[in-house]
Order: structure tokens, then C-alpha cells, then sequence
């Protein structure tokens, strides 16, 4: 009894929910033993947009061939049935340090989906899946700063983990209570500009795409997060791993994978990321990584093994985001309830880019390529 009332607290105020244990979440890895990850159709690409809690995101990430580091971002969030709110992100980063990012954040009003969901528009802004479903492209003419023209075209198929990309959370795993899905696209060609108050930034370079639904409270879901894009010449590697709170077990789910022109080489649950070595925020006593081991190990279609890993420094980290600080209004009242939630985001893209060490069956490869990744913290684990 005192669960279910700390549950529905927990549900409309944001508060901590008591402890459930891992057996209350189902990790798409389950799903993956049998299943290791399913090409995406045009289907997997709709839009959810839930009545109830949620968070809803499509990020595109673009790494240009002049050097620019960028990620555009639609966010869909409903809180408790009551409201529901858009958001358009855009920022720019300039790994050299010449110059300070550019970040824009702006609500969005009138949002619609198109019949199919596949596309989302909104007054002066539209996200929009092209017919053959190989393509999107995003405007938004909302930041008279930051006027966004891209295209971002994928070069590989999109996939996701097991059978349709769902972690399940609840007691009742048949009728869970929340959910966690991502679907990709690991590799794309990219083109367009952003307008900037200094001119056109060009974006014609390499990109990815992720369309991620946190079907409850995002807070509740994962009290930690690890993402990782790495694109090459050749060969991309992608990752998304998040950690529960105690709630769950402290459980840890990660997908992602491995591609290269026109073919995924393996993909599903296969992928691990540790910091090996830290240093203490004084400001918020988070350990910011600054040495990391991230491996992708999984086989290929026609079960030869196929490993893919990076060990070493991040360098100086290109960000940090407050989250609290940064994100709008609406955002902060599903998360103000939760005692102990500081949200911040590490962001790094080390300069000159990194050296993937790759092993196909028995081919070796070495790959130089640019990284972008982020560490985000929420609340303790232990």
C-alpha cells in the first residue's frame, strides 16, 4: 500500500519512487539474445506522442567537413495528460574554441504531426521525412539568430535494438507503466546551412540520427546517461546507454552499433562505456570523465565476430549544461519534485578527432574520425 502511494505521488509530483528492484524492468537486452536488432521501416519512424507522461525527441547530430560540431533537436513532452509542450534546440560548437557556441532554444506553437506522424511541423518550423524514407529535412525560422536550412540523408539502414527498441518498466511487465526506446540511423550524408548573425555556417559533412521516446518520467527512467557518435571516413559507431535509478536496480541498458556505407556491420545491445578515469565538479560534485573505454562488441550477419572500441582521453570538455538552468519551463516542473535531481550534461569533441580500433572477423582497422560525446548525470545511484 505504501508503494502505490509513494507510486502515485511519485507520478504526479516527480518525487523518488520506492524501491522496485531490477525485476521491475525488462531491458530490451532480453529482447536482443533472440532478436539482436531489426532494420527500421518508415513505420518505426512515427511519432508516438503520448496522452500521458513523456518525453519524445528526434536529434539530429551534424559534423561538418569545415569542422563544425552540431546537434538539432524537436522535443515532444507531455506532463501527466495536463500539458503538452514542443521545443526546437539548436547548437553549435566550434571544437577548435574560436569561437563561443551557439545556442538557441525556442518554443514552439501549434504543433501538428502530418497524416502518417512521420513529420512534425509547427509556426515556422517543420521536421519533415521525404517520401522514400531516406531522408529529413529540418527547418526552423523561429531564431531570427539561428535560422536552420539542413538535410540530413542516411547512407546505411536505421535500426533498433531487439525487436522494436522497448525497455519496459512496472511490476506488471505485461502492462508496464513506462518505457524507453531508441531507433537510429548510424550513418548519413548531411547538407545546408545555418544562418548565424555572422552569416551561413555550411554543413555538408557526415551526420546521425536518433529518435528516442521516454514513455514516463525521464528522471525516473535514468539516473544516468552515456552517448557516443563517432563518425569516420569509412565506418561510424554509435551508442546510447543510460542507467536506472535504484527504483530499478540501477540497471544498466545499452544499444547501439557498428555501420559503414550501405550496411549495418552489427548492431543491438552490444556496447559498454566506462570512465576509467574522473575528476570532481566542485560546483555540483558530479565526476566528470576525463578518460573513457567505449566498446562495441556484437557479430555480423554472417556471424563473424565484429569489435569496435576507443580508450582514452576526452580532452577538455567542450560544455557543461545545467540543465535545471537551460531547459524551458515546462521541463522543470516534471523534474522539480525530485529531491536530490541535478541534471548536467558533459559534452566533449576532442580536437583533431579520435582513432576507432576496429576488428572485423580477422581484419584489423584503425579509423580516424571526429567524436562527439556526452556524459549526463541526474541523480545518485548508490
Amino acid at each position: 500500500m505504501l508503494n502505490w502511494a509513494k507510486k502515485t505521488l511519485a507520478d504526479v509530483a516527480g518525487t523518488e519512487e520506492p524501491i522496485y528492484g531490477p525485476s521491475a524492468i525488462r531491458s530490451v537486452a532480453e529482447d536482443a539474445k533472440t532478436t539482436p536488432y531489426t532494420e527500421l521501416t518508415r513505420n518505426d519512424l512515427k511519432w508516438d506522442a503520448m496522452t500521458s507522461t513523456c518525453v519524445e525527441s528526434q536529434v539530429f547530430y551534424f559534423m561538418s567537413d569545415n569542422g563544425y560540431v552540431n546537434f538539432t533537436q524537436v522535443i515532444y513532452s507531455n506532463v501527466a495528460g495536463i500539458r503538452t509542450t514542443c521545443q526546437f534546440n539548436c547548437k553549435t560548437m566550434y571544437p577548435d574554441g574560436s569561437k563561443p557556441h551557439l545556442w538557441s532554444t525556442t518554443p514552439l506553437h501549434h504543433h501538428e504531426f502530418s497524416k502518417d506522424k512521420t513529420s512534425f511541423y509547427a509556426t515556422d518550423c517543420a521536421v519533415e521525412l521525404s517520401e522514400d524514407g531516406n531522408s529529413y529535412t529540418i527547418k526552423s525560422m523561429n531564431d531570427p539568430q539561428c535560422i536552420v536550412n539542413l538535410k540530413l540523408t542516411k547512407t546505411a539502414p536505421g535500426f533498433m535494438a531487439g525487436k522494436d527498441g522497448k525497455t519496459l518498466f512496472g511490476t506488471d511487465l505485461k502492462h508496464p507503466w513506462g518505457s524507453m526506446r531508441h531507433a537510429f540511423w548510424p550513418r548519413a550524408t548531411t547538407e545546408g546551412t545555418i544562418m548565424t548573425k555572422d552569416g551561413p555556417i555550411d554543413f555538408k559533412g557526415r551526420g546521425f540520427f536518433v529518435h528516442a521516446l521516454q514513455g514516463m518520467k525521464p528522471h525516473h527512467a535514468a539516473a544516468r546517461w552515456n552517448f557516443v557518435n563517432f563518425q569516420g571516413p569509412t565506418y561510424s559507431a554509435v551508442m546510447m546507454e543510460f542507467t536506472t535509478p535504484p527504483s530499478y536496480g540501477a540497471t544498466v541498458v545499452g544499444v547501439g552499433g557498428l555501420a559503414k556505407e550501405g550496411e549495418i556491420i552489427t548492431a543491438g545491445a552490444i556496447t559498454s562505456a566506462k570512465h576509467l578515469k574522473t575528476k570532481q565538479d566542485t560546483e555540483n560534485d558530479w565526476p566528470e570523465p576525463t578518460e573513457v573505454r567505449f566498446t562495441w562488441s556484437g557479430k555480423t550477419k554472417d556471424g563473424k565476430p565484429a569489435e569496435a572500441s576507443y580508450e582514452g582521453t576526452l580532452g577538455d570538455r567542450m560544455d557543461r549544461i545545467d540543465v535545471m538552468a537551460e531547459v524551458p519551463g515546462f521541463v522543470k516542473k516534471i523534474v522539480a519534485g525530485a529531491a536530490g535531481t541535478k541534471p548536467y550534461i558533459y559534452q566533449f569533441a576532442p580536437n583533431g578527432g579520435i582513432d576507432l580500433k576496429m576488428k572485423i572477423g580477422d581484419e584489423e582497422i584503425v579509423e580516424r574520425g571526429v567524436l562527439f560525446s556526452e556524459a549526463t548525470f541526474i541523480s545518485a545511484i548508490e
